[in-house]
């Protein structure tokens, strides 16, 4: 059976759980009608009703009418939702995606089944338009599951599987990286202002800017120290502004960023908290 055919649940129409939805029916993989959604404040998925998307208030009908289940509630959510799911679920039938921080495959199968084919991976937000950054990983007896899951994320954008240890410093460096570059476009846009630009053009220049610097470096494969050179010349004002930013801690406290990320990330969940029947 091709991914086509297999409908698939997102379990957590949130913020990274409406991503995906979007994304997924902006590459053509699915359509809304292939698509069930769940979230605890079913209103709040209205305008998904509207596109076209199958919507419920029971994680466990969802499941029980689908084939491949994401998993993208919170981690204070998990237990419970693993706890109302695990009687639907059958291991011959279904995958399980699980998009929740800090929450392992050991974890997780523990909850719902050891023989359960539990894929762990972390996308971003950019999922929505088809440009997530998302690591993928599984237990060596899921690799055929795990390749279901890679043909999903490659259509929404880049892929790569790594060993479920990184998946941690996944999230810091993609996840909530994200939020880091987002940070540092906005901060070149309000550089812009000072210098004379309107708000809105700051911003379009400093946001595209970015997309080209990025761009370089996924098209051509280089080094971003051989792209700075390039634009470096002595005396020049682009290592001015370079220099000046070093002496105020640019590089450092970005490192400093995503570790601390990396350490509040590794203690987001908890499987020992109690069930709430």
């Amino acid at each position: 059976m091709s991914t086509k055919q297999k409908k698939i649940s997102i379990l957590g129409g949130g913020n990274i759980g409406s991503a995906i939805a979007a994304g997924l029916v902006n590459s053509n993989l699915y359509s809304p009608s292939e698509i069930i959604i769940t979230r605890r404040n079913h209103d709040l998925l209205k305008s998904f009703l509207e596109k076209g998307f199958h919507t419920v208030a029971s994680n466990a009908q969802a499941v029980s009418e689908t084939e491949i289940i994401i998993v993208a509630v919170t981690p204070q959510q998990l237990n419970d939702l693993l706890f109302e799911i695990k009687d639907s679920i059958d291991e011959k039938k279904h995958t399980l995606i699980s998009v929740v921080s800090g929450a392992t495959i050991k974890q997780i199968t523990e909850q719902i089944g050891n023989n359960v084919p539990v894929i762990r991976a972390m996308p971003n937000t950019a999922i929505a338009i088809r440009e997530s950054m998302t690591c993928i990983s599984a237990n060596a007896k899921d690799l055929d599951k795990l390749e279901t899951a890679k043909n999903i994320f490659d259509t929404l954008g880049k892929s790569l599987v790594i060993e479920e240890s990184l998946m941690v410093p996944a999230t810091a460096l993609c996840a909530c990286g994200i939020a880091f570059f987002l940070r540092a476009v906005r901060a070149a846009s309000q550089g812009g202002i000072e210098i004379g630009f309107h708000a809105d053009d700051a911003l379009l220049m400093a946001s595209q800017t970015a997309k080209g610097a990025a761009s370089l470096l996924l098209e051509i494969g280089d080094h971003p120290e051989n792209e700075v050179d390039k634009v470096t010349t002595p005396r020049g004002c682009t290592i001015s502004g370079l220099n000046q930013m070093e002496h105020s801690g640019f590089s450092s406290a970005m490192i400093k960023g995503i570790t601390t990320s990396a350490e509040k990330a590794a203690l987001l969940y908890s499987p020992e908290k109690d069930f709430v029947m």
